[in-house]
């Protein structure tokens, strides 16, 4: 093009170059500041998307591991109760052996009977006061509770066992007046609630377990889930940075550029003098 005073198109030239090298500073600055190559719909809409599924996804499973560690702390409660339970009746059967020795006298038969009397007291505490936020599940007020196990809603059923140690104990502790009723004891009804006591015991002994192992799965899921979100969205900050330095150079570069393209027609006009 010829020399010009009314369209200068080193300067043109020189201006455009320098408003892309802006527009890209201005990208990498965003990544820089926030750590994201993709912060939100205008860098790349299709990944914020796929980004905002994920972590819709995530928010989602660490809500499910929040009601499982409530129902997991639950089971635990219940667990050490019925296992308290398990240790009396074991202190119990010991007292019931020796009240079925009909060599017994009078004085130690009522000492044995007040050991007795105590222990069923000390397993009543023990049921009465296995509660968790409201719930007894062995005393037979509730057989079981309901924990959502992922994001798709799945339950987990939680004491399926529906026992009431209550009513057994009511059964296994009735006082024995001599040798033989102490031997019914022994094989009948306190055999039952010993049966029972570790069908509970088993019960919630699975139910940990699983409840462990699905918030070990959904943890796991969880981290694949960011590693993968890390991958669309998170921006390489140090190669960022050395982008960042080159392209404040290149803007210095283009600045200067442009004032001497702006010169042009100070050229021109001295032509003429």
């Amino acid at each position: 093009m010829a020399n010009s005073v009314n369209t200068n198109q080193s300067a043109l030239v020189a201006l455009s170059s320098l408003n892309n090298t802006v527009g890209m500073l201005n990208k990498v600055q965003k990544r820089v500041t926030t750590g994201y190559k993709v912060a939100d719909s205008v860098d790349d809409g299709a990944a914020f998307a796929v980004a905002q599924s994920l972590r819709s996804d995530r928010g989602a499973i660490d809500a499910v591991n929040s009601q499982l560690n409530i129902a997991k702390g639950a089971t635990s409660v219940f667990a050490t109760a019925a296992t308290n339970v398990s240790d009396a009746l074991a202190r119990t059967r010991e007292t019931l052996t020796k009240l079925a020795d009909a060599n017994l006298n009078t004085d130690m038969r009522t000492k044995y009977n007040n050991d007795f009397t105590a222990l069923k007291a000390e397993v009543q505490n023990y049921i009465k006061n296995a509660r968790f936020n409201g719930i007894n599940l062995l005393n037979g007020s509730k057989a079981n509770i309901s924990v959502i196990a992922n994001q798709d809603g799945t339950q987990y059923t939680v004491g399926g066992s529906g026992v009431s140690l209550t009513a057994a104990i009511a059964t296994a502790f009735v006082t024995p007046t001599d040798a033989s009723d102490a031997v019914k004891l022994l094989t009948g009804s306190f055999a039952t609630a010993e049966k029972l006591t570790g069908d509970v015991l088993n019960t919630l002994g699975a139910d940990s377990r699983r409840l462990d192992a699905q918030i070990k799965f959904n943890a796991a899921m969880q981290d694949a889930i960011t590693t993968s979100l890390g991958a669309i969205v998170d921006a390489d900050l140090a190669k960022e940075s050395a982008n960042l330095q080159a392209l404040q150079i290149k803007q210095q570069l283009g600045g200067q550029t442009l004032g001497i393209a702006n010169q042009a027609p100070q050229i021109l006009q001295s032509l003429f003098r």
